[in-house]
């Protein structure tokens, strides 16, 4: 049958940042986040210049978190990449016992499909080359899928759909795809704006957990109302709804009758699967579909089996955690999230993975903004932020002064003002600074995007500016990285590009992170030799006129 259901308006999310005004301090709700790497906390009153011969403190912080997504990002190219194949060998088949346990366990239909032979190969990629990964994937998985599932189930869904960022993003925040799908629900920069997400160059709220959670649940009611499928939303969920949509509809031509998704749950009462769900795997045989979406569904089937019992596929138990209340203030200018960690007394790392959403570690000037702090420490941060000064706000950092710089000079490199950088550098008022001496660079700086932090880790999501490059037919990481005199490293930090990514030709690549024409486009060969052609006739002519 035709499907002409049109899919349901969205509803903008509320802003509590910026359209309904705030307490300075208040408890929030939110996900807890996966522990980190341990750090030292910063004292209250302690110094936020960074030492001469140490990276700024958010410098760490953020090459921490890059590392950490592009192992992620690795590992998600390799899944999104791998060959499926149904000759796969499943672990050993449970016994009756365990099969009527696994049935009771899910609320969206495994039963019928765990013997599918696309189900078989991503248990076996999951407890296989992915397992290293799929293990703390796994220990992240508390903090997030209890509060999900709860959600789900408010808005009518089934709780298993849970498991869906398990897949995406293995419950990262911060992890971007190669189509630049970003946050841990990985939605395209359209489908997050449409579903009320801001993203510009300051913010990006798909790194939100709570408000990207709350748009991709709205975003899967909508699905599963138009297809009436979990497994058709969720297929339309990666590969858009009007290719399903297209894709089911020239099934219907062939009069398929298991191909219709008007169906309820009566409809499996006796075992047998829904139409709709039937639907799926028979879309999943044909052409009208990605390879990316046709595995989709099956993926969730295997982590969703995996996730349930760990144990069973030689991972450990998952520890059951309590969702955290959270404490938060309320900014209205820039703040750097390095001056709030130091004013809370708490590590930076605890400041940044509760506030994923500000891309450039700190929030948007002349906006009202909510910060995000562990329980117990929003009073005293929001009285040291009263009494902080307002340039105070953002640290500055240092700047190592090359043979011949003067200040002024450093100044106009950051676009710092002359006396700024005097009242900042009062050592340098009679002289200039000498090779390798630190020169303090005002904090406003890091509004230009000029820091060290941008330069050197770079934002995959692109949002910080710099150029646009379109990749072409032959072209490899290598030979951009050299076009633009840039590092290959370099260039998958800009992108968010594992160590394995490949790139095709017509994709997208961000070249810089900060300023635009930060970086210089090598000419091609054929300039080259029109230029060195040019210079060669005007010589030959500068020497006739001698003679």
């Amino acid at each position: 049958m035709q499907r002409r259901t049109a899919l349901v308006s969205a509803l903008l999310l509320a802003s509590c940042a910026t359209q309904h005004p705030a307490p300075a301090v208040r408890p929030d709700i939110a996900p807890p986040v996966p522990p980190s790497a341990p750090s030292v906390a910063v004292a209250p009153g302690a110094a936020a210049r960074p030492a001469p011969d140490s990276a700024p403190p958010l410098t760490a912080v953020l090459s921490e978190a890059a590392r950490d997504s592009a192992l992620d990002a690795a590992m998600l190219d390799r899944i999104a990449a791998a060959k499926v194949s149904d000759s796969a060998v499943p672990p050993a088949a449970p016994t009756e016992a365990e099969t009527a346990t696994l049935r009771s366990l899910f609320d969206i239909d495994v039963k019928n499909f765990e013997e599918h032979g696309r189900v078989k190969y991503w248990i076996n990629f999951f407890t296989g080359p992915a397992r290293e990964r799929m293990a703390i994937w796994l220990t992240r998985m508390p903090h997030y899928e209890p509060g999900f599932r709860a959600q789900l189930v408010a808005r009518g869904l089934p709780g298993d759909l849970a498991y869906l960022p398990l897949i995406e993003s293995g419950y990262s925040p911060s992890a971007v795809s190669r189509s630049s799908a970003v946050g841990m629900w990985q939605f395209m920069r359209g489908t997050g704006k449409f579903y009320g997400l801001a993203v510009d160059g300051w913010v990006d709220e798909r790194r939100d957990v709570p408000r990207a959670t709350n748009a991709a649940i709205r975003y899967l009611a909508d699905l599963t109302a138009r297809f009436g499928s979990p497994y058709l939303a969720a297929a339309a969920y990666n590969g858009g709804p009007g290719r399903i949509g297209r894709g089911l509809a020239r099934m219907d031509s062939g009069t398929d009758a298991a191909t219709s998704d008007d169906t309820t749950d009566a409809d499996a009462e006796d075992g047998s699967p829904q139409a709709g769900d039937v639907a799926f795997f028979q879309l999943a045989d044909t052409r009208y579909i990605r390879k990316e979406t046709k595995d989709y569904v099956p993926k969730l089937i295997a982590a969703a089996m995996i996730a349930k019992q760990p144990e069973r596929y030689g991972f450990p138990p998952v520890i059951a955690e309590v969702a955290t209340v959270l404490d938060s203030v309320v900014v209205s200018d820039a703040t750097g999230l390095d001056v709030v960690a130091r004013l809370a007394g708490i590590p930076l790392t605890d400041v940044a993975e509760l506030n994923p959403v500000f891309v450039r570690g700190l929030t948007p000037p002349k906006r009202t903004a909510v910060i995000r702090l562990p329980a117990g420490t929003g009073d005293r941060t929001a009285s040291a932020l009263a009494d902080l000064a307002e340039g105070e706000r953002l640290s500055s950092f240092g700047h190592h002064a090359k043979g011949g710089e003067t200040l002024a000079a450093i100044g106009k490199k950051y676009g710092i003002p002359l006396a700024s950088m005097r009242t900042a550098n009062p050592a340098y008022a009679t002289r200039s600074p000498r090779r390798g001496e630190v020169v303090v660079v005002p904090g406003a700086a890091r509004l230009l995007g000029w820091m060290g932090e941008n330069r050197k880790v770079g934002f995959s999501d692109g949002l910080a500016g710099g150029a646009v490059y379109r990749v072409r037919a032959g072209e490899t990481l290598g030979s951009i990285a050299r076009r633009y005199h840039t590092s290959v490293a370099q260039l998958r930090a800009w992108n968010g590009l594992g160590p394995k990514s490949v790139i095709r030709s017509g994709q997208s690549l961000r070249i810089g992170s900060g300023r635009r024409g930060n970086v210089k486009h090598r000419p091609s060969r054929a300039t080259l030799a029109a230029r060195a052609n040019k210079a060669k006739s005007a010589r030959a002519e500068r020497a006739g006129q001698l003679r």
